[in-house]
């Protein structure tokens, strides 16, 4: 049994971050599979808690391919659903009112989200009511790039959400400007966001209710990043574990203790993997 198996199994549910602990997007990070299942035969309740702007059926899907079936867990909760939810919520229809004119900022660049949500489509940002961020293509796109697309949405007043407040996301080519990034870049412009995910409260009282957990010390939260993850667990109240993949497995001790300092959130456990 590896200590992080040791570790997690004295707590009720634990709350896993997808991209950067339990894959890198290709496959499997070692002993993923074989932590997740000694934790579901010990009737620990796992929920896979992803900043991802896109719906949980997307991810679960993206997961099963990669090996990584439903049987291995519990629920899978993505900042996409929270959002979504926030859209559909009587609250924010009365703001935009009808026929409110959505421009989206997405990882592939398209805009599967207003029918979804019941807006009609922006073809650029001067038309829009809302500007919605789900994902970045800074890898291939500029934030230069960017600031000019957003510029005229930011003038007119439109209020924006972001579905992901990752603000680096890992490429084939390494890290690139993330979401959250972009979504700063519209603040930087004047505009209003509203950050739904990670390390925002929202997601993690949503993951509770499913899981059934009612003291968030009760919780293990897992996962990559200190900005979000550790973060998020800390404001939220439950026990936090870094795992030293994804966007931290280059780091020294050095480096890390840094990011921890400059964060202000610290881990009540750092584990190299999953495996270990």
């Amino acid at each position: 049994m590896s200590r992080f198996v040791r570790i997690a199994s004295g707590f009720r549910a634990v709350f896993f971050d997808q991209y950067g602990v339990l894959h890198d997007g290709r496959r499997p990070y070692p002993g993923a599979r074989e932590a997740l299942a000694a934790l579901k035969a010990r009737g620990v309740k796992i929920v896979v808690l992803s900043n991802s702007g896109r719906a949980g059926k997307a991810n679960q899907r993206r997961m099963a391919a990669l090996g990584l079936g439903p049987e291995l867990y519990d629920f899978l909760l993505t900042s996409g659903d929270v959002a979504r939810r926030l859209m559909k919520s009587a609250p924010m229809a009365a703001r935009l009112g009808l026929e409110a004119r959505a421009f989206v900022v997405s990882s592939d660049g398209r805009d599967e989200l207003s029918a979804e949500l019941g807006l009609l489509p922006a073809s650029n940002s001067s038309e829009a009511d809302l500007v919605i961020i789900a994902g970045s293509q800074a890898d291939r796109i500029s934030l230069d790039g960017y600031r000019k697309l957003l510029a005229p949405a930011a003038e007119r007043g439109a209020p924006c959400v972001c579905f992901n407040p990752d603000r680096l996301m890992l490429t084939a080519a390494g890290a690139a400007p993330g979401a959250g990034r972009i979504a700063e870049l519209y603040q930087e412009l004047g505009g209003e966001v509203t950050w739904i995910g990670k390390p925002f409260p929202e997601i993690y009282r949503a993951a509770a209710e499913l899981a059934g957990v009612e003291d968030p010390r009760d919780i293990l939260c897992v996962g990559d990043s200190v900005e979000h993850d550790i973060a998020g667990a800390n404001g939220f109240g439950a026990f936090a574990a870094l795992v030293r993949t994804g966007i931290l497995a280059g780091f020294s001790r050095e480096e890390l203790a840094g990011e921890i300092g400059r964060r202000r959130a610290v881990p009540d456990y750092v584990v190299e993997s999953l495996a270990s």
